[in-house]
């Protein structure tokens, strides 16, 4: 059934109610765009898990970190013809032309943490600037505001680069703090691989000259905490913070053995909830987009995590 393109055909969006044997024919696509990114498949998953919930058809695919692959997904759900996208880590501007065929075609499509696209609803994000200025000063507040700092990047993703973005203009009010060394992951479908290589390399090009390291989500956080214990240091020796949230980081933050010392915790799981019940509100519910959503995000809070509140994140 493909509800909300028959909406639209027939009495436009608002105001059109669907019975609940009608909204369990729903098909969702959901696409996560690399999922051995613990993050995404948290967030793919619970999409699928929520939209099971309602009875509908879910179909989950993992884009393996590849653009090509991505693109081909997108292309075949929407030939397909599925009632509703749900995407989790995409990217707007290398998929406008996929966007731009949904939209055409009458699919709904909800992003979650991808950025915002003429082409879609919304995205459902935690605000990356305020997440990203929190997660710098407290970076430089563990260092006393001065020291040399190490700094692992990723500029193709869009949250991710805002982060980038926020701690290079809270560097340039803070000159006492110095980037000694800086990579940019450019791999994705096999970013851990380039993460170890790149931040291995300035680990020990820089060794005893660092007083903190910066990531641009847990994931590569993960990987430095490794490569940081495996040349000696310890708790304590370096502040590692970072962005994203889950268990393993939250494991690390009470590790004594471990150098992770904060992340901002983004409930991706709350996101995907959000991301179907909306999809259920607009497409089968036939509510307005704009009653529920005013503009192009629909911000979700995150929360600073260190060793004051962990517990309360740890399961």
């Amino acid at each position: 059934m493909k509800t909300w393109k028959t909406l639209i055909a027939a009495a436009g969006i608002a105001g059109v109610t669907l019975g609940a044997g009608q909204a369990s024919a729903f098909e969702l696509g959901v696409v996560a765009f690399q999922m051995s990114a613990e993050t995404q498949a948290r967030c793919a998953n619970t999409v699928g898990e929520e939209a099971a919930k309602l009875g509908w058809e879910a179909q989950v695919l993992n884009s393996n970190g590849a653009l090509e692959t991505h693109a081909s997904q997108l292309d075949n759900l929407i030939q397909k013809g599925v009632d509703g996208l749900i995407l989790c880590m995409s990217k707007p501007v290398q998929f406008d032309a996929q966007f731009e065929a949904a939209k055409s075609a009458g699919i709904p499509v909800i992003t979650i943490s991808s950025g915002a696209s003429p082409h879609t609803l919304f995205d459902v994000t935690p605000n990356e600037y305020i997440m990203a200025a929190e997660a710098a000063i407290y970076l430089l507040g563990t260092i006393n505001y001065e020291g040399n700092v190490l700094l692992q990047r990723f500029e193709s993703n869009t949250g991710a680069r805002i982060r980038g973005s926020i701690l290079d203009a809270v560097l340039v009010e803070n000159p006492t703090v110095k980037i000694v060394g800086e990579h940019s992951m450019a791999r994705t479908k096999s970013w851990q691989d380039d993460v170890r290589n790149g931040m291995s390399a300035l680990i020990l090009q820089n060794a005893g000259n660092f007083d903190g390291v910066w990531a641009s989500f847990d994931g590569q956080a993960l990987i430095i905490d490794d490569l940081l214990k495996e040349s000696g240091l310890n708790k304590g020796d370096v502040s590692l913070v970072s962005i994203d949230g889950g268990q393993e980081v939250y494991r690390r933050i009470k590790d004594p053995e471990s150098m992770m010392t904060a992340t901002i915790a983004i409930p991706f799981e709350n996101m995907a909830k959000s991301a179907v019940t909306m999809m259920n509100q607009i497409a089968v519910e036939g509510k307005a987009k704009e009653e529920l959503v005013p503009g192009p995000y629909l911000f979700i809070p995150a929360t600073l995590v260190d060793k004051s509140n962990v517990d309360e994140f740890l399961k």
